[in-house]
């Protein structure tokens, strides 16, 4: 797994028309807190408000944040200190200018963000990110001698009731994120996002069907179905296999969109039927990323996850049975509280046996509030690192191998970049921001699919050249 930057502004920038206020927006972590950033603008928009993308011209300043591990804790408190520390107390119309703390952290860690960022105005939390322009209202309206806090169990307006227009963000764009439901029911020990996303709630249908007619109007090709647990969706209101069934009704609701994509996919809720929808549908591209943190079953048991390995082994064979070419991709966490050396040998073992396409790793992060917090036979980070680099080190062949298979054969790829002479391109093998690229040696025209040779094969990219007639990925 190559390290991606994952900070990004959910607006293009634009110098705002006379007399109108600004906001800069900057969004951290996950794909989910993109969406969400992506939400807040169009609220901020609809409400006459225009985004930029200089910090300084901005009256308003708002950091999406992630707290999900402590690394992403200390980037998101620098990010805030940094505009803190250039924020302005006269801006436009004689108004200080605001800053916000949004998202995970600030619901996670309110009250040591505001210890530790001097001069936040306000923190607005993940259950309530819909409710962002009365709150910049109240903050304008009200005096106050600290920050407003906004992290309520739910917001004023529930993600749930919201249908979003998506042809306002950046329209045209080639790839973009629909959030199917937010918040996650599963119990795993070492996770905090129930704490602060609260259970599982899935988005209507209706809303989701809309949104994705809109992307694409929009010229969007790629719609990447994104949540906590994309397998649970209508889980909430007793569909146990609600994923299938909303994968059929928006690939016919909008035909244009050329590539359907799952992300989080939880292994205890993968089912045969969504092998069959995925199969039937060639704009489902055969690629699922199913995070399922280790392949020890005495491991999983102490995580609370899915611990039958032989099933999961059987619905592996049954995905990659029903689509040549299907592509699996994964993360693990090495050095969880109780792990042995034959525990995590059994892990490699997993991985030689499956050989997944694609796979990223983290070292066990104690999180506070977690059942894995306080579990005994905590691993020493020495041991954890060690346990990484091994489990890194072992699947790069793995890739390789996978990779070098794609040689001589042709792909559409999606064109993200261009310039130099050569184009950045995607297959339907590669999520954006955390897989590999196809690095074709011409300029294409960005945003668009094209077809290509693949020439050449790396650990992680491959290399190839434009092909001379369109083809299909499958």
């Amino acid at each position: 797994m190559k390290h991606k930057n994952n900070r990004r502004s959910a607006v293009s920038g634009q110098r705002s028309p006379q007399g109108e206020p600004t906001f800069y927006l900057l969004t951290l972590g996950c794909p989910k807190n993109t969406f969400d950033s992506e939400g807040m603008s169009e609220m901020l928009l609809q409400a006459s408000y225009n985004g930029v993308a200089d910090p300084n011209q901005a009256d308003v300043l708002i950091v999406n944040t992630c707290g999900f591990l402590q690394a992403a804790k200390d980037e998101s408190i620098g990010a805030l200190q940094e505009l803190a520390a250039i924020k302005k107390k006269n801006g436009a119309k004689g108004r200080p200018q605001l800053l916000i703390a949004a998202g995970c952290m600030a619901q996670r860690f309110g009250s040591e963000v505001t210890r530790q960022v001097k001069g936040l105005d306000g923190l607005i939390g993940t259950r309530a990110w819909t409710d962002i322009v009365p709150f910049i209202q109240k903050l304008r309206a009200e005096k106050r001698p600290g920050p407003l806090y906004h992290l309520p169990e739910t917001g004023d307006t529930p993600i749930e009731t919201v249908a979003l227009n998506r042809q306002q963000v950046d329209v045209g764009r080639a790839s973009a994120y629909l959030k199917i439901s937010d918040g996650c029911s599963a119990p795993c020990a070492f996770c905090t996002i129930p704490s602060f996303k609260g259970l599982n709630r899935s988005r209507p249908a209706e809303h989701l069907l809309t949104e994705a007619r809109q992307l694409a109007t929009a010229g969007v090709q790629e719609v990447i179905l994104i949540a906590q647990d994309t397998t649970a969706y209508g889980r909430d209101w007793g569909e146990l296999d609600g994923l299938p069934l909303l994968l059929e009704q928006l690939v016919a609701a909008a035909p244009e969109i050329k590539w359907w994509r799952l992300m989080y996919a939880y292994p205890g809720h993968a089912s045969d039927r969504l092998v069959e929808v995925m199969a039937a549908h060639p704009q489902i591209i055969p690629y699922i990323d199913m995070p399922l943190q280790h392949g020890h079953p005495d491991t999983l048991k102490r995580m609370r996850r899915p611990h039958n390995v032989d099933k999961l082994l059987r619905w592996i064979e049954t995905y990659r049975r029903s689509m040549p070419g299907a592509v699996l991709r994964t993360t693990f966490i090495v050095g969880y509280p109780g792990e042995t050396e034959a525990e995590f040998q059994g892990l490699l073992d997993f991985m030689e046996a499956v050989r997944f396409d694609r796979v990223g790793a983290f070292t066990f992060s104690p999180e506070p509030g977690t059942p894995a917090f306080d579990l005994p036979d905590q691993i020493d980070e020495d041991t954890q690192q060690e346990r990484w680099e091994r489990l890194m080190a072992f699947q790069q062949p793995i890739s390789l191998e996978r990779n070098r298979q794609m040689v001589g054969q042709k792909l559409e790829v999606l064109v993200d970049g261009a310039g130099d002479g050569v184009s950045i391109t995607r297959s339907y093998r590669d999520a954006p921001e955390i897989d590999g690229y196809v690095v074709v040696e011409k300029e294409l025209p960005i945003g668009q699919m094209v077809p290509v040779l693949v020439t050449g094969a790396m650990e992680y990219d491959l290399v190839a050249m434009p092909a001379n007639e369109p083809i299909m990925v499958m």
